[in-house]
């Protein structure tokens, strides 16, 4: 647990604040992709929720650590924005001057920069199911649109799938590709 004082109760509102951004910020592969949209912190949420159902089917995975990840995981983009596959061949980002900046003088940053860390190098259970986690969030965006019947999905979904490392995250990915994604809303759905 981290005393908070002063200046430091400051810093911790304008890393809120910060967050706050990825609100307005668009991700950018959709323009791409022809159809769809989300904010950083749309996926964010999306990623953290599916980050939860994944601790729950690992359960030898740190839940905390994993769900944290996924949550901060795209941070840095209050900072950098957004970059898909195609502006990340001509653009480098500094990712770690954006964390190291978002993060200074932060009773906690250490914390987040650990994480994201962690997350970046990708090589423990946590990382690599927030990784599985981030790919999995679109992969449902994508079988939405393809399930209302847009062709664009049918390009990407394989490259998104391949990028799947773990058998919790291929499971998850199946069933996904398995449900129709409004099937959860016309088994609740009631006609007035």
């Amino acid at each position: 647990m981290h005393q908070v004082k002063g200046k430091g109760m400051e810093r911790i509102a304008n890393l809120l604040f910060e967050v706050n951004m990825l609100k307005e910020i668009p991700r950018t592969g959709y323009h791409f992709l022809g159809v769809g949209k989300e904010t950083v912190a749309e996926h964010s949420f999306m990623i953290t929720v599916i980050g939860f159902v994944m601790a729950r089917m690992e359960p030898s995975a740190d839940a905390l650590k994993l769900i944290s990840m996924c949550l901060l995981h795209d941070l840095p983009e209050a900072r950098t924005g957004d970059l898909n596959y195609v502006q990340k061949k001509y653009v480098t980002v500094d990712e770690e001057k954006a964390i190291r900046d978002s993060t200074a003088n932060l009773p906690f940053g250490k914390d987040i920069s650990a994480l994201l860390a962690e997350f970046n190098q990708a090589e423990t259970l946590e990382a690599k199911l927030a990784k599985d986690a981030d790919q999995i969030s679109f992969i449902l965006e994508l079988k939405k649109i393809l399930d209302v019947k847009s062709a664009s999905p049918e390009k990407w979904l394989p490259a998104v799938i391949a990028r799947i490392k773990t058998e919790t995250g291929k499971k998850l990915v199946q069933s996904i590709l398995d449900t129709e994604w409004d099937r959860w809303w016309l088994k609740n759905y009631i006609d007035g």
